[in-house]
């Protein structure tokens, strides 16, 4: 059985879900007061926010599932920058349909 790492063996309890999902809420809170300074703090600040929000909280994935099958293109976009695997996924099927419609 391969040995699970630190960071997935303290995801195990709710408390430390809750801070994660927490910290990520602040963080997305956050990004927009960031964006107006100098730098990219908004394109960092959020994706990571995000991804800790949909890691730990079965209420945003579902949230977020939602919002990606009523709005598309926008949901591709925010994969692409937070590098899920779906996305991944989804711009290979996509891919191979594409090649299949063109042969």
């Amino acid at each position: 059985m391969a040995k699970r790492n630190l960071y997935q063996r303290l995801r195990s309890t709710a408390q430390v879900r809750l801070a994660l999902f927490v910290l990520g809420a602040l963080l997305m809170i956050l990004a927009p007061i960031v964006g107006v300074l100098p730098g990219p703090g908004f394109i960092i600040l959020f994706p990571v926010g995000l991804m800790l929000c949909l890691q730990n909280s079965a209420w945003a994935k579902r949230i977020y599932v939602r919002f990606k099958w009523r709005h598309p293109r926008y949901a591709g976009w925010t994969d692409r920058v937070m590098r899920r695997t779906s996305a991944a996924r989804r711009r290979a099927r996509e891919a191979l349909e594409n090649r299949a419609n063109a042969d």
